[in-house]
């Protein structure tokens, strides 16, 4: 280890399980690449459809850094708890997984990748059925801002359907203490990249900013929403629909309670310390503490919502930041391996997530009609971001246009 500097921990992104590598070899079946502007996209046909596009599901990719490894994804959606894509294939429907050069690109831009596959799909498409176009986590949210744009140039995307996997419609939260620390690191790294990725502040409700220390909503963000609110804020042709990795009864991660360490480091960045979030104002959700340059620092907050312990769609944040520690000869306490990332309310567009009594609420006792979606479905348990399950998937398919 150098005496003049901490080891570069910054090795790691965040990724939810759907996008985790496996060991071993990925096999995938055969299938067609298109490249696209921004991205391309494999195409594996339905059965019965003699290698022919005839009832398209465009899917795309959710938000990490770098290029999107579709194989990765094939890889989630089929070999987990529900093979996603076998069961698509076998009801007739052609598998599109679509995927961007950059992730963490501009959300505005990966959506010209998705209007390309969109259109290319119509125009390759036998027969006169209509699309599914959606996507996981962000992707949801790029295919949202494809479909609604595409509309507003009088573009015929012949998508009878929408949906959205986990998508933060509201927001995401990673916690401000994790997301300071990415820019502590004293060298150039992946994780400060990601964290500050145009994508990551388009995405999350709250964003820590390297250069002035203060955490609030980026001006991406701001600007985001901005051109979203400007094409209507959702595409109106299709029929749109979402499903949530969270609950809806307002029940989160009830081990996860508000001030709480979560997770505390030694041997290298010594004594730095993460806690769980708090309701206050000056709430300390880090002590961050280098040896090599020599600094410390407390990242505080004010007015938040108790959002790591949140109902939601889960993140093994702190689980990942533990792991790349002990790799480099760091000892971890760690006592919460999960947090929420995306909040119930906000993957089915129900409540914003800067409050605490709309960030647990409970949705099954809220109207239907307070969500922007057309129908939802939350998971009856709590379980990761994006992971594939039969409930969600099953849902999702019983509701595809004939």
């Amino acid at each position: 280890m150098s005496e003049t500097a901490e080891p570069n921990v910054g090795s790691f992104t965040l990724a939810d399980p759907l996008i985790a590598e496996p060991t071993g070899t990925i096999a995938v079946p055969e299938h067609e690449e298109w490249t696209l502007p921004h991205g391309f996209a494999w195409v594996f046909p339905g059965e019965g459809n003699s290698g022919r596009l005839v009832r398209p599901v465009i899917m795309a990719d959710g938000f990490n850094l770098g290029r999107s490894k579709l194989d990765v994804l094939y890889h989630g959606l089929e070999n987990g708890a529900f093979p996603f894509v076998s069961e698509l294939r076998r009801r007739g429907r052609d598998v599109i997984l679509l995927g961007f050069d950059e992730r963490s690109a501009s959300i505005l831009d990966n959506a010209q990748a998705a209007e390309a596959a969109i259109m290319r799909a119509v125009a390759e498409q036998v027969g006169d059925a209509l699309l599914a176009v959606g996507g996981f986590s962000m992707g949801g949210i790029v295919t949202r801002y494809a479909l609604a744009h595409m509309e507003s140039q009088r573009m015929d995307h012949r998508t009878g359907l929408y949906f959205s996997y986990d998508s933060p419609h509201r927001g995401a939260s990673i916690p401000v203490g994790v997301q300071a620390f990415s820019h502590f690191i004293p060298f150039p790294n992946d994780f400060a990249r990601q964290m500050n990725s145009p994508a990551a502040r388009q995405m999350l409700w709250q964003h820590y900013d390297k250069d002035t220390g203060k955490t609030g909503v980026a001006p991406e963000r701001t600007e985001f929403l901005a051109a979203l609110d400007r094409l209507g804020g959702w595409p109106r042709i299709p029929r749109l629909i979402g499903v949530a990795n969270g609950r809806a009864d307002g029940t989160g991660l009830p081990d996860v309670k508000p001030g709480e360490v979560a997770l505390r480091i030694d041997g290298i960045y010594p004594g730095t310390t993460f806690y769980t979030q708090a309701q206050g104002d000056d709430v300390t959700a880090a002590y961050l503490n280098r040896r090599f340059p020599k600094a410390d620092k407390t990242i505080t907050t004010n007015g938040f919502p108790e959002v790591d312990g949140a109902p939601g769609g889960t993140l093994h944040t702190y689980r990942i930041l533990a792991d790349t520690m002990e790799k480099l000869g760091g000892t971890v306490d760690l006592r919460h391996e999960d947090v929420c990332f995306v909040p119930s309310v906000s993957a089915v567009a129900v409540r914003d997530i800067d409050k605490q009594d709309d960030l647990y609420a409970n949705i099954d006792e809220l109207s239907p009609d307070e969500s922007e979606l057309d129908d939802f479905l939350c998971s009856s348990t709590t379980t990761a971001h994006t992971a594939v399950t039969g409930e969600l998937c099953t849902w999702i398919m019983d509701r595809l246009p004939d």
